[in-house]
């Protein structure tokens, strides 16, 4: 059962979709303690590259593909730890309401099919 955070992170992330909002704001921790909230793109909607980014230690690439592009200067500012960088991920799964490597399965396809 989800804690009242996780049902309100789970809320917000529902309220943003609906008003048609494709980033969530999360707080993202800087080297000197410092933390300020950035937009980034709900887990979910990481693209493969990205990912791919971030498994290999491409931290800049991964950043560029998933913040809002006004956001990136601060991270780069910001020059986040590993910790923080996990903090950040952790944050975004928290708010887009569903886990990494969890997958709501193929979409139907658009394309009409015709039957015989």
């Amino acid at each position: 059962m989800p804690t009242t955070k996780e049902a309100l992170d789970a809320a917000k992330a529902q309220e943003a979709e609906a008003d048609g909002d494709e980033y969530v704001t999360v707080p993202l921790a800087g080297y000197d303690g410092v933390t300020k909230d950035v937009r980034a793109l709900p887990n979910t909607h990481w693209r493969s590259s990205a990912l791919r980014a971030l498994n290999q230690g491409d931290f800049d690439g991964f950043f560029a593909s998933v913040l809002h592009e006004d956001d990136y200067e601060l991270f780069e500012e910001l020059d986040p730890t590993a910790e923080g960088i996990g903090s950040f991920a952790e944050a975004v799964v928290r708010v887009s309401g569903e886990q990494l490597g969890k997958s709501s399965g193929p979409r139907p396809s658009s394309r009409s099919t015709r039957r015989r």
